[in-house]
């Protein structure tokens, strides 16, 4: 079973900073490849950022480039999605997910286990 647990999430003003953890209490994450995902209210779950355990080679969506930064701490099993100069358009719902494979994409359909979320609010 695998389960994925995210956090971090709350209401932030423009420009300001977030950090959302992924752990799983009962799953090593730093066999696998983790991605953060967000689906914003009315469209499709898009991936943000993605990072393969492998060989720790990280993706990132265009729009987050510069802003946000993956990173995992193997000895609290946790990964991170630091975000900073948030603006609106970032809000959303955050998910971690794995496809428990070392490596992958960033893609949805890639990613088979997914966390229950954490909501992302970014007000003007």
């Amino acid at each position: 079973q695998v389960h994925l647990v995210e956090s971090g999430g709350g209401l932030v003003q423009s420009g300001g900073s977030l950090r959302l953890s992924c752990t799983a209490p009962e799953f090593t994450l730093d066999d696998y490849a983790i991605g953060w995902f967000r689906q914003a209210p009315g469209k499709e779950r898009e991936g943000v950022s993605c990072i393969s355990m492998w060989d720790g080679i990280t993706y990132y969506a265009d729009s987050v480039k510069g802003r946000f930064t993956i990173s995992r701490d193997n000895t609290k099993n946790t990964v991170y999605l630091q975000m900073n100069n948030l603006n609106p358009e970032d809000t959303a719902v955050y998910y971690c997910a794995t496809p428990l494979t070392t490596r992958a994409g960033c893609t949805v359909p890639e990613y088979d286990f997914w966390g229950q979320g954490t909501q992302v609010t970014v007000s003007s």
